[in-house]
């Protein structure tokens, strides 16, 4: 059961009516239908919001308690099965009794993010089974959208130099996450989607295959963007492309023949009308992530990086479109907040021998624990703006 402090629900209070009143001119229509759940917050946050408001900067602190309190996934890794399993049946409970759906990162992969910044997850096979298997159970009869893996597909072991001459653990990771889809994907009210990255990195004709051979013609879709900085447009394209070429091989085509996100608009829109006729009702959907792309992605300083890690706690950053369920788009199934906005990417050194961040000058958070200064550039930067 999720509890707010009793300090932090007054602050909640006067502070919205003080900077989050609803306004007769907002940037975007109120949902209508199932609402996205809201999970605790990073118990920094309202530690940061504290602390603002004490300090009188009480529009910053309205900002850090209205991007906590938006709609955003909650992550699961590294915990045991039955951890899982109890976590997981508590966030669909809760969610259920708020007539709302969950968002379930699950990223517990075997050799996850190639053993880098958020290096973990199990063993091996089997222990992965066993864990897939406790959400499973978990998730039981309830609803829930499952962002499955990220980075599963999109980085493979073999993309990082971690397999063998045979391709064992690229082998391994196609059957995890093909056993994943198929105990998940067919509980009653879930949901699962599986990763392409994002538009900056495999193009279409790369991803696909991939995601052929981990099962999305099993799984409801695939998501994009997870924890990037595309904006929504580019993320939107890029489904439609990944969609469309999907149905064109599904139906026999080749897919070194699809139109890629680099190719002409104008001539990849022509070649889709020429060769793509599946209605979007029978095409694979897909959802994206706007958590942190408001100000789309950072372009670091020419020459100054021998590697800028652009995506690992990229300055002047803002929070992007609320998440909904109602995109105006057939194959779009939603617009989520995947990652949680606010917490590091993890120690970003951009080529240097550091430890401080050279973009920043301070040593950055671990993954997953809460950044301040990152959090605050976030709500300052939010297009459209948090507070309004």
């Amino acid at each position: 059961m999720r509890r707010t402090p009793t300090w932090l629900a007054a602050l909640t209070v006067g502070l919205a009516a003080l900077f989050v009143a609803p306004s007769a001119h907002a940037a975007e229509p109120v949902d209508r239908g199932p609402s996205l759940y809201v999970p605790d917050a990073n118990p920094a946050a309202y530690d940061q919001a504290l602390e603002l408001a004490r300090a009188g900067q009480f529009l910053d602190a309205a900002g850090v308690l209205a991007m906590v309190n938006t709609p955003q996934a909650v992550w699961f890794g590294d915990q045991s099965p039955a951890q899982v399993e109890q976590l997981i049946r508590g966030v669909v409970r809760d969610a259920d009794k708020e007539d709302a759906i969950p968002v379930l990162a699950l990223y517990d992969i075997p050799g996850r993010d190639c053993s880098n910044y958020s290096a973990g997850g199990a063993a091996d096979t089997t222990e992965y089974k066993e864990w897939i298997d406790a959400v499973a159970r978990g998730i039981g009869g309830r609803d829930a959208l499952v962002t499955l893996e990220p980075d599963a597909l999109a980085l493979l072991p073999s993309d990082c130099g971690q397999d063998d001459a045979q391709g064992t653990k690229t082998a391994a990771r196609y059957v995890e996450v093909n056993y994943a889809v198929d105990k998940l994907e067919p509980l009653a009210g879930t949901r699962v989607y599986l990763d392409t990255g994002h538009p900056g990195w495999h193009t279409v004709n790369s991803i696909v295959p991939r995601l052929i051979k981990g099962g999305v013609a099993r799984a409801s879709g695939f998501y994009t963007n997870a924890s990037n900085y595309n904006t929504d447009d580019a993320n939107s394209w890029y489904g439609k492309l990944i969609s469309s070429c999907l149905a064109y091989v599904d139906g026999g085509g080749d897919v070194a023949e699809c139109p890629h996100q680099w190719w002409p608009r104008a001539d990849a829109q022509a070649w889709l009308d020429a060769h793509v006729k599946t209605p979007p009702s029978r095409m694979k959907h897909f959802v994206t992530d706007s958590s942190r792309n408001g100000q789309g992605p950072w372009t670091p300083p020419a020459g100054k990086y021998t590697d800028a890690q652009d995506w690992c706690n990229p300055p002047n950053r803002g929070l992007g479109a609320r998440p909904t369920l109602r995109t105006g788009d057939p194959l779009q199934d939603a617009r989520l907040w995947i990652k949680t906005p606010g917490e590091s990417d993890g120690l970003c050194l951009r080529g240097t021998a550091g430890p401080e961040d050279p973009e920043r000058g301070t040593v950055d958070p671990d993954a997953g624990d809460w950044f301040p200064e990152q959090a605050l550039e976030l709500v300052r930067f939010a297009s459209p703006p948090i507070l309004r």
